[in-house]
């Protein structure tokens, strides 16, 4: 077995797990958006593939075993763990938490390197395959009545399309961002 499918497997047991903090929705939502665009993108840009998987699978881990907040750090501490656990070089650990750590466009981060890039893009464009999932939180997790979270949901959606850095990054979520903005108006 390869160290993605390792990896994989390691992410699909915490969300199975009954401590999961979203239970196992985030899996298919979310996880696996993520690690389709990465592939996507790193077929058309290139990078390390190895690293780019290896990242696209782990940026949110601290989000199921933690809870969401600061969870780009959980995730990396997490991720460098499960790593050395798996006897990964240790050179190769820390650009893939330099990916993790910098995913999020909340937090402002400066991506340098493709691999970083590509990450926290496909994170965005995840975002954009999930609109349920962007209620939910609106009103599960944020409390929100049906105009505040179709508000919020735009706004998100709105401010996720302005971070994407990649025109093929653009090209590929435009039609789900402009039928989303025409949903939401």
């Amino acid at each position: 077995m390869n160290i993605v499918h390792k990896v994989k497997k390691f992410v699909e047991n915490e969300c199975k797990k009954p401590t999961s903090k979203y239970g196992y929705e985030p899996l298919h939502f979310h996880f696996i958006p993520v690690v389709n665009y990465a592939k996507k993108l790193t077929d058309q840009l290139g990078g390390d593939k190895e690293i780019i998987m290896l990242a696209a699978w782990l940026p949110d881990i601290g989000s199921i075993i933690h809870g969401r907040k600061d969870h780009h750090i959980t995730s990396a501490k997490i991720a460098e763990q499960k790593l050395k656990e798996l006897h990964y070089p240790p050179a190769k650990i820390e650009l893939i938490k330099k990916c993790i750590l910098n995913h999020r466009g909340s937090q402002k981060n400066i991506c340098t390197t493709i691999e970083e890039k590509i990450i926290a893009e496909a994170d965005t464009l995840s975002a954009f395959e999930n609109l349920p999932g962007l209620f939910k939180a609106a009103y599960a997790y944020e409390n929100l009545d049906q105009g505040k979270a179709k508000i919020s949901v735009r706004t998100k959606l709105e401010n996720k399309y302005s971070q994407l850095h990649f025109d093929k990054s653009k090209k590929i979520i435009e039609p789900k961002y402009e039928a989303a903005m025409l949903l939401l108006k």
